[in-house]
């Protein structure tokens, strides 16, 4: 009872932020809407502006132990609750044939971030959350691996901060390069799921295009296959808590570098793919009164639970984090960010041109 009177002040902080950025997401100025923007990066941005403004809030006795709750704890119940969004057949059946396309810009990215890194001499957890952020799913993805590669709060809101950039660009360009360059309205997309890194943005460039093409099916088609490739975050976070497991232990070779299967397999991925599997288990069942209520009504919910968890996180990680130098240490991430962008937007209409999927209609 003590522990959860010492964090209230700080997760209701948290919870207040997120609310005031969820609310920004619904506004909308003329046909633009600020829900391209996303509520994470709303209460990113306003943790910052809190920090700056009140530089002793966040750290502050009563609200500490709250917000650094929040950044951690919060955060990974947020991907775990993600997974009920995932069902598992619906997306084999959907998402297969985008299955190269997403193979190929996943280890694209991953791999430009790594020689990156090392041309820019990055700082190599900041380069591993762009580089995941970018090939898998934008912000969910950097949730799920910062608490695996130990990130603080300020390499997590660099790489945020970046991806969001690139987000909005992409949503707002991609639907006229798609149509002028001859994409079909399926190859429009697979391109907007395979090459916009967050689940809004891909919206919104999808909901475009459907104006755009004067067809519907983009937008369901879009978001499937960027569920399809939501699933990578399970083997990429997997394997980056091996590889630092067996590295720590050949650097230390003592008993507290030991293999340790909670650092190896963090548990609340394997919580995250028991939810996937929770509602691929629901999906099988016949049509029931149960059913109709976990498809129509829970799963929903979950959905925006997990939205405004995320968002909690991110804005206690805003209020952890020095905007000035924020932006100090800016340009090589970004410069980083761009390169991974460009390389997945080019290799995604590569690979559909050799898959023949390029002028596929929905």
């Amino acid at each position: 009872m003590q522990s959860i009177k010492k964090k209230a002040p700080g997760i209701a902080l948290c919870a207040a932020v997120a609310a005031v950025a969820t609310v920004l997401c619904g506004v909308k100025l003329g046909s633009f809407s600020l829900e391209i923007v996303g509520a994470p990066v709303f209460s990113i941005l306003l943790g910052m502006i809190i920090t700056l403004c009140v530089p002793t809030l966040a750290g502050s006795d009563k609200a500490a132990a709250g917000v650094k709750f929040t950044s951690k704890k919060i955060l990974q119940w947020a991907v775990i609750i993600l997974g009920f969004s995932l069902n598992m057949s619906t997306i084999a059946k959907v998402g297969a044939k985008s299955l190269p396309v997403i193979v190929c810009t996943i280890s694209t990215s991953l791999i430009v971030a790594y020689l990156m890194m090392k041309a820019l001499k990055l700082d190599s957890k900041v380069a591993c959350l762009i580089g995941v952020g970018s090939s898998i799913c934008g912000g969910s993805a950097i949730a799920a691996t910062a608490p695996v590669i130990d990130a603080s709060d300020e390499q997590v809101a660099q790489s945020i901060s970046v991806i969001f950039l690139f987000n909005v660009l992409a949503a707002l360009i991609f639907p006229y390069i798609g149509h002028a360059i001859g994409f079909g309205s399926g190859g429009f997309a697979v391109f907007a799921g395979t090459a916009v890194n967050d689940t809004s943005s891909v919206t919104a460039a999808a909901s475009t295009a459907e104006s755009i093409y004067g067809v519907d099916g983009i937008l369901s088609s879009a978001v499937t296959v960027k569920l399809t490739r939501t699933l990578a975050i399970i083997p990429i976070t997997l394997v980056i808590a091996l590889w630092r497991t067996a590295k720590a232990k050949k650097a230390g070779g003592n008993a507290e570098n030991a293999f340790s299967f909670k650092k190896a397999f963090p548990l609340f991925i394997l919580w995250f793919v028991l939810a996937a599997l929770v509602t691929t288990g629901v999906g099988l069942l016949p049509e029931s009164g149960f059913v109709s209520f976990y498809n129509g009504s829970f799963v929903p919910a979950m959905k925006w639970l997990a939205k405004f968890f995320i968002a909690m996180a991110m804005a206690a990680i805003g209020l952890n984090t020095n905007i000035v130098n924020l932006v100090k240490n800016g340009g090589k991430p970004i410069l980083l960010g761009f390169c991974c962008w460009l390389s997945i937007s080019a290799v995604s209409i590569l690979v559909q041109l050799a898959t023949q999927l390029f002028y596929i209609s929905v």
